[in-house]
């Protein structure tokens, strides 16, 4: 999960034509799903790989890797293509859809997996060399990449959300630690933004963002066991209202409807807030800020609990193969390469990215790391969400709810819209 999450409406599913293609001219043959090449190094062939992370801050660590690989497989090009998050999952089903412009590897968020791979645009991966050392991954990661019985991607980064703080703005508070509860987190920003003259919390209006406040009401979107929809519910009502309460008090900025998550993370690299909701993938850029080029400046806590307990989402992103690619040869072994604990350790050590291989956080690379070693635990912690089809799609009606919420929408009629559109996605579900 990076940035602000955004969802397309429901997508009519499509039966892929036997002309879909990939991007690459010059594939190798596609040899049967379980059988491997006499020599993986004489794999040949361009393969095109979209990529979501931040081009400035990351991109560079994930293009030294495509090195490394174009190095040990020098008959494979890989040509690397950087698609924002927000725009990639429309822009794959677009190309899927139509069987052309896919690319044959895309970095796919964990929402997302299932309701392609539903839609028959990936690439099953069971007795492939893409499925390295399954058992090595971890559960939570893993479990994202299944659908039906069946693998369609590879884990490659997980992660959750914490509290991210300035240690200096809180002590000038008169605070040595976070808060550990929602109520603590109202009266240390108030005291902040009282003390310093600095907001003491930032928002990012965003659905991903609004489950820690849920979760710690004991509330959820769905109950998957029982196909209910359970989005209003009094927990839930307590959790909006909580959230409604930080920016009507004060504690919170009121932010901007469009580019919160811009804003918070300005916000907070400046010293204008002492506190957002972020993740790992956020550490990388927040150094860059003029607070932290002293990097023990950064607090890393676990979300505030609210009533009930502390629950920050599972989030992630794993990598899947487009079924209509030409270059699955050199797709699978791309996915093995790029997965490896080698390369999950790579990418944990210089960007803080918390690995899906329980191996990888073992390295010196990732152990080297302290950020990574803070987060583990939140991790460990952190609340599981349901890998359906229609999971992708629940986040723009509950984007708009929170839109709505801060823009005088009471919490039970916000609650309520939400509920009537899940309930327009999910017609079988009571």
């Amino acid at each position: 999960m990076r940035r602000a999450i955004s969802a397309l409406t429901f997508v009519t599913a499509l039966t892929l034509t036997a002309s879909a293609c990939g991007s690459g001219d010059n594939g190798t043959s596609v040899a049967p799903a379980g059988s491997a090449p006499a020599d993986p190094a004489q794999l040949s062939g361009e393969i095109t790989w979209w990529d979501t992370t931040r081009p400035d801050s990351e991109g560079p660590t994930f293009q030294k890797l495509i090195a490394e690989f174009e190095a040990k497989y020098p008959k494979i090009k890989v040509k690397y293509v950087n698609v924002p998050s927000d725009q990639a999952q429309g822009q794959f089903q677009t190309a899927a859809q139509a069987g052309t412009g896919a690319p044959d590897v895309i970095r796919s968020e964990v929402a997302w997996t299932s309701q392609f791979a539903s839609l028959g645009y990936l690439q099953p991966l069971d007795g492939t060399r893409a499925v390295d050392n399954e058992s090595d991954y971890l559960p939570g990661p893993l479990s994202s990449t299944k659908y039906e019985g069946k693998t369609y991607a590879v884990p490659q980064v997980t992660d959750t959300l914490a509290l991210l703080y300035n240690k200096r703005l809180l002590k000038e508070a008169g605070y040595e630690e976070a808060p550990k509860s929602v109520e603590e987190l109202k009266q240390v920003a108030l005291d902040v933004k009282a003390k310093t003259g600095v907001n003491g919390l930032a928002l990012n209006v965003d659905s991903y963002f609004l489950l820690p406040f849920i979760y710690g009401e004991g509330g959820d979107l769905l109950d998957v066991t029982n196909k209910k929809i359970v989005v209003d519910t009094p927990q839930n009502a307590k959790a909006m209202s909580d959230v409604a309460d930080l920016v009507a008090s004060g504690a919170a900025a009121k932010p901007a409807i469009q580019d919160s998550y811009a804003n918070a993370m300005t916000a907070l690299k400046d010293g204008k807030a002492a506190m957002i909701y972020n993740g790992p993938w956020a550490l990388s850029e927040i150094y860059q800020g003029a607070e932290f080029k002293d990097k023990t400046n950064l607090g890393i806590a676990p979300v505030p609990a609210g009533t009930v307990k502390a629950g920050a989402p599972t989030g992630g992103w794993n990598l899947a193969i487009y079924a209509g690619s030409k270059n699955l040869d050199a797709s699978y072994e791309f996915l093995r390469f790029m997965s490896s604990a080698e390369s999950l350790a790579t990418v944990s050590g210089e960007l803080g990215l918390l690995p899906t291989r329980s191996s990888s956080f073992e390295s010196p690379k990732v152990t080297a790391n302290p950020d990574v070693a803070v987060f583990k635990p939140i991790l460990d912690t952190a609340v599981g969400r349901p890998w359906i089809p229609e999971g992708g799609q629940l986040f723009q009606p509950l984007l708009e709810g929170y839109q709505a919420l801060l823009s005088g929408t009471t919490p039970q009629d916000m609650l309520k819209q939400v509920d009537e559109k899940y309930h327009g996605i999910m017609k079988d579900w009571s």
